[in-house]
């Protein structure tokens, strides 16, 4: 009772964060059941029929169950390979420049994308990639190349997707990792400087294990959202010409589930994508904690 007395401010800080997870994240658990259910509306959660795992075996029975998984995966993968990489590296470059106000320029320029909505994002790159006037193929024109439908081709979505998610986000991202920087003693640099050590040899040696324990937090939380992959943009990027690619569970729930009105079975596709994601993040969790000593618990 003292430390809840004298911590009040901060936990009063805290209520708002507190209340949304559990409005938006908890509360809306309870809407589980319904997988296990033949959920009507009218009849109410309670009183529809309880058919046990019939959703989940259906699903995985579909012809086009893991091909959802595979483009899901294969997706949340690789926005990971290149993504997660990508604002470790900003910072860093950042790090090493000497003129603040360049850096300021530099760390403006990054960030602004960020709160660019998807829906211009995704305009943006529908214009850039048209085979008729995008300036992607203007310069392919130029090189003597022709013009490729990008937006029509499914073996080009996931280099879409991932490569406009990185520029999206990689400024961003960077905030943490420059952060976590400012707490390592600048002592180290100059014990290793008085030892001969280049610039690279301190960034190796000094910068990269002084954020460390960020990056193994931030990549297990990262691993955890790898099937959870953003609604919104799959929507407005795909087209039944990449379906092959780009088709995932949540375009796939939301067909089924909400356009389609089977909402149990939806839900049970849900379900399946929270508890891979709880694996995924256990599983690296325990990783982090064997191989070092910084993990989530």
């Amino acid at each position: 009772m003292q430390k809840l007395k004298r911590d009040k401010i901060f936990l009063l800080l805290l209520l708002p964060t507190i209340l949304y997870y559990v409005i938006f994240k908890y509360m809306p658990m309870f809407g589980i059941v319904i997988s296990f259910k033949q959920y009507e509306v009218f009849k109410g959660i309670w009183e529809s029929d309880w058919v046990g795992l019939k959703h989940y075996i259906t699903f995985f029975q579909s012809p086009s169950a893991w091909n959802l998984i595979r483009n899901t995966f294969l997706i949340g993968f690789y926005s990971l390979i290149f993504g997660f990489p990508a604002p470790i590296i900003l910072a860093l470059l950042l790090n090493e420049l000497r003129q603040n106000g360049l850096k300021r320029v530099f760390q403006s320029l990054s960030y602004l994308p960020h709160f660019i909505s998807i829906v211009v994002v995704t305009s943006m790159a529908t214009m850039f990639l048209s085979p008729t006037n995008g300036i992607v193929n203007e310069l392919l024109g130029f090189l003597g190349i022709d013009p490729i439908p990008f937006m029509q081709k499914a073996s080009w979505f996931r280099t879409i997707y991932v490569s406009t998610g990185i520029w999206q986000e990689v400024g961003w991202g960077s905030i943490i990792y420059l952060a976590a920087l400012t707490t390592i003693d600048p002592q180290l640099y100059d014990a290793a400087e008085m030892d001969g050590a280049s610039r690279g040899k301190k960034m190796w040696h000094i910068t990269i294990p002084g954020i460390m324990p960020a990056i193994v937090i931030l990549l297990i939380l990262r691993v955890g959202n790898i099937i959870d992959i953003g609604f919104e943009k799959v929507y407005l990027l795909y087209n039944p010409a990449t379906y092959e690619t780009a088709d995932i569970l949540s375009t796939y729930v939301y067909r089924t589930g909400l356009v389609a009105g089977n909402f149990s079975y939806g839900a049970a596709i849900d379900v399946f994508s929270g508890v891979i994601g709880l694996i995924f993040v256990v599983t690296v969790n325990h990783i982090a904690r064997k191989v070092g000593e910084n993990s989530l618990w």
